[in-house]
């Protein structure tokens, strides 16, 4: 609503002066609003480039205590993880995701021990640990069979909570996984394990880079049309959204982020829960492409597309920005 007119109102008034613009910002971005994802891979002092996400890295398990104490002194509370595991170690079944010594394990111990006061957040999908890339178990068919994959969910979750996770992150997009987990997690104790769920997560064409990076893409047969949502769908989203809630979810996830802000603002305003965005690998990389085209200054792009996330209802962002981000924050 419009109290007045020009003359005397001019709008221009508070943007004459930085120190105006500040004290009017009606969205604020802080350190604390970014989730900061790395990719485990194995070794000892290695740290392997990925191509498709320049400025991207995978790590051995030996090097994640100096990154957690770095996200520590900028401000950042929270660290992904996500595994590249061996190609010996995956399998129909996806058993090394129940394997209490697997890369995901290791990393979570190693973090926990060197920084216990900053909160670890665990990926819960099959595609890291199967030969054929999909999320769940395959039938002979080659169908994606829901409820004997939300057994290897669950034992997955549990894996993770043993080993010092604090977020269990359901990625798979199964139905009843966030039921099942949380009463797995509640029958051993796990009370203070949170679950984000990947609520609404699209069948989208910018999981590529990623799938790279967790070593996925190569793997993956067919497509994941059938438990990832269309994205012509937005009533379903919300439909999705209120079974994991009512199931035990305490915050939920959009992926992707940027062509999703209108999910994040739907999903916020119905059910008034944290909300978070996953700026996927392929938003990251068409700004770094944009930023080697000369074309965007890195600086402002990344500011401001995670302010966007923040203005549509974000409580927090996991993108692979963070750290430059809480730099340009602090």
């Amino acid at each position: 609503m419009i109290h007045g007119s020009y003359p005397a109102l001019r709008l221009r008034r508070t943007r004459a002066a930085a120190w105006s613009r500040a004290m009017v910002a009606e969205t604020l971005l802080t350190p604390s609003d970014l989730i900061w994802p790395l990719f485990v891979t194995g070794g000892s002092q290695n740290r392997e480039s990925i191509k498709a996400m320049p400025g991207v890295d995978r790590y051995s398990v030996d090097l994640l205590p100096a990154l957690a104490r770095e996200a520590a002194s900028l401000g950042i509370p929270c660290l992904a993880l996500f595994p590249n595991t061996e190609p010996d170690r995956r399998s129909d079944d996806g058993r090394e995701a129940l394997n209490p010594e697997n890369l995901m394990c290791r990393a979570i111990r190693a973090i926990k021990e060197a920084v216990p006061e900053i909160g670890v957040l665990t990926d819960v999908a099959l595609d890291p640990y199967t030969s054929h890339g999909h999320d769940g178990m395959l039938d002979e068919a080659g169908r994606i069979v829901n409820d004997s994959s939300v057994e290897v969910l669950v034992g997955q979750s549990l894996n993770q909570a043993r080993a010092g996770a604090d977020i269990i992150a359901p990625s798979d997009m199964m139905d009843g996984r966030i039921g099942a987990i949380r009463g797995a997690l509640e029958g051993e104790s796990f009370h203070d394990v949170q679950i984000m769920s990947y609520a609404v997560k699209y069948a989208s064409a910018f999981y590529g880079p990623f799938r790279d990076a967790v070593g996925s893409g190569g793997y993956l047969k067919g497509d994941k049309k059938t438990y990832q949502m269309d994205p012509a769908n937005a009533e379903e989203g919300l439909r999705e959204v209120a079974l994991d809630l009512s199931e035990g979810a305490d915050h939920v996830m959009v992926k992707p982020g940027l062509p999703y802000l209108d999910m994040v603002r739907r999903v916020k305003e119905r059910f008034e829960v944290p909300v978070f965005a996953y700026q996927v690998s392929g938003e990251y990389a068409m700004i770094e492409a944009a930023v080697a085209a000369g074309v965007l200054d890195r600086d402002r792009a990344v500011l401001e597309t995670l302010t966007a996330f923040k203005r549509a209802g974000c409580s927090g962002v996991l993108t692979y920005h963070a750290r430059h981000a809480a730099q340009l924050l602090g």
